[in-house]
């Protein structure tokens, strides 16, 4: 086991020991002021911004003599990101049924999840070497709680006012040709929801402030646990009735939002919260969870809401494409089955027909992109096996390492990465799903080497030397 960096002998220069004090603002402005960059047209940029001044300060405090710590697992993260950067060499690459490409074509989409990969490894690495007296696991908390809130008013206006849209500032500073590249748009051009014929007519899903329904909906699994844990945390009862309040509302949005992944994903999350708390002995929380699931099945078919969600289950028109992405995805690892594509495909044609691809009066009849529905499938066809085992190695290490941890904080973050374990079947991580993973992954090491000395001297062992 490594040992941590002492300081140097006599202290820096002069005497006066350099600051090595981590702020909070890079973490804490992301998270409470995520509206703002969404409206400013930065959005997930914002992750890839902020990793700038978080690395600078960690080299200044790494520099100053502190020892740095690494995520318990570290490794297994670090051969996921070998493996994104060795598959670039595979671009080039055109897979049995996709569309060919030059591979510089290809690059700038993959660029793009390479240097958000290495941001929200900066991001976990910073919040996770946070102090209390730095930023408190329960402000944290409080920013994550209050992204549910975001969350379930984006899904409000998104209902509302469907078609509500605007430039952003970045935008406008963007060149024409490339600001209205659809890619580009996704990244910098706000809008409440996506409009889809999923039931019959064009239907707005709530998408804001997130970009995408999949990712609104990924999203509200992942935060939603924060909420309660910040609103009893507080110990306030206006709190806890504002928060209860708020899940009770979120209901309307998650049921509009025709997104049967985002319900699977609650039932999971409810679930597990459940498990735990039986294994803890508060057994109560069967009666809770039963009086929860009659509520909501009285409010559904009581309501629209039921016919809502009957006519979903009715028209599983994405259930195909899906079973037809899965089986390419599937075909492209066993062609290349250690390091991939270094990224996604355009399939030659849809499922009926190669002679069948995307057009203005059918968007979805084919040219899917292969390994778009669901991390998953793009871990293996993107990544190869090298990606998808540093990859769910590492967040399962952490659901591993710090299984007792039974505290409210404890059960929330691993309840939210056991969420997005289900969630990989059908959501893509990039990018606010996996910053929310890895601040939950931050949260639990935090708190093990915070409850818990001895956890801090081995988690020392993975610090830099």
């Amino acid at each position: 086991m490594a040992a941590p960096v002492a300081e140097p002998i006599g202290g820096p220069a002069h005497g006066a020991r350099k600051n090595t004090t981590l702020p909070a603002w890079p973490v804490a402005s992301i998270l409470a002021l995520y509206p703002l960059w969404w409206a400013l047209g930065l959005g997930v940029l914002i992750f890839a911004v902020m990793a700038v001044p978080m690395l600078f300060l960690l080299l200044r405090r790494r520099l100053a003599g502190r020892p740095l710590l690494l995520p318990p697992g570290f490794a297994w993260w670090v051969l996921f990101l070998v493996a994104v950067v060795v598959s670039i060499g595979a671009l080039g690459v055109d897979p049995t049924g996709t569309l060919p490409e030059h591979g510089s074509g290809r690059l700038p989409a993959v660029v793009y999840k390479l240097a958000m990969y290495l941001a929200l490894t900066v991001l976990m690495i910073y919040a996770g070497n946070l102090t209390e007296s730095e930023l408190p696991k329960k402000r944290l908390v409080k920013y994550l709680g209050w992204l549910f809130v975001v969350t379930v008013a984006g899904g409000f206006l998104g209902m509302v006012a469907g078609h509500f849209e605007f430039t952003s500032p970045v935008e406008m500073l963007l060149p024409h040709g490339v600001r209205n590249k659809g890619f580009v748009q996704s990244l910098v051009h706000p809008y409440a929801a996506q409009i889809m014929d999923i039931v019959g007519g064009d239907k707005p899903r709530p998408a804001a402030p997130w970009g995408y329904t999949n990712t609104w909906g990924n999203n509200f699994c992942l935060l939603a646990g924060w909420l309660m844990v910040a609103a009893w945390q507080s110990g306030r009862g206006r709190a806890k009735f504002f928060a209860v309040l708020c899940l009770l509302a979120s209901i309307v949005p998650a049921v509009v939002s025709l997104n049967r992944g985002l319900w699977i994903g609650i039932g999971v999350l409810v679930l597990y919260v459940a498990i735990r708390y039986v294994l803890a002995g508060k057994v109560w929380i069967i009666g809770v969870v039963g009086v929860a699931a009659a509520m909501l099945t009285v409010a559904v078919l009581a309501t629209p809401l039921g016919e809502v969600v009957n006519a979903r289950l009715d028209n599983g028109k994405s259930n195909g494409v899906r079973s037809f992405l899965i089986d390419r995805a599937l075909d492209g690892f066993t062609e290349s089955p250690v390091i991939g594509y270094g990224g996604t495909r355009n399939t030659r044609g849809g499922r009926q027909s190669i002679t069948v691809g995307e057009s203005a009066g059918c968007e979805r009849c084919g040219n899917f992109t292969v390994g778009g529905n669901g991390q998953l499938w793009q871990l293996l066809y993107a990544h190869g096996a090298a990606g998808t085992v540093g990859y769910l190695g590492f967040f399962g290490y952490g659901l591993w390492r710090f299984r007792r941890d039974r505290s409210a904080i404890g059960v929330a973050a691993s309840a939210a990465l056991v969420t997005s374990f289900s969630a990989m079947l059908w959501y893509n991580s990039l990018a606010t799903p996996l910053a929310f993973m890895v601040l939950a992954f931050a949260l639990l090491w935090r708190n093990a080497t915070d409850r818990h000395p001895t956890e801090r001297n081995s988690t020392e062992g993975d610090a830099t030397r």
